[in-house]
């Protein structure tokens, strides 16, 4: 089983979520920005580091909002999804195809990989 972290990162009714490249496993369905824990690291570091890494952002990691586990033909992965907001910087596309602000309501416009259907209808019934 792969540790994997997310962070639901919002700014008033709107939540970012970013597209994965295309060259990637899941390529071009949109996710939470985040990605796998390193040996060593905390969940919340793990997530530190990949924001920065993928963004350029430097994050502040809250409580877990909720966590699935999601088996792919590929891998099976352990995600939690932190609350976070951005300490500093501006997002940028360092890794992904595309960052996205929305709405709770427009959830549906978009392909997101699987392991966030779950945390999707639980960001709709707790904010819409």
């Amino acid at each position: 089983m792969t540790e994997v972290v997310a962070a639901l990162i919002r700014q008033g009714e709107k939540f970012m979520i970013c597209q994965r490249p295309k060259h990637k496993a899941r390529g071009l369905l949109w996710e939470f920005v985040g990605g796998k824990v390193e040996p060593g690291e905390t969940k919340e570091q793990a997530l530190i580091r990949e924001c920065h890494e993928e963004l350029a952002v430097t994050l502040s990691v809250e409580d877990v909002f909720m966590d699935v586990v999601h088996e792919y033909p590929d891998l099976t992965v352990h995600l939690t999804l932190f609350n976070a907001t951005i300490a500093e910087g501006e997002p940028q596309k360092l890794e992904h195809n595309d960052i996205q602000w929305i709405t709770p309501s427009e959830i549906p416009n978009y392909d997101f990989c699987p392991a966030d259907e779950e945390i999707l209808k639980e960001i709709t019934k707790r904010y819409e």
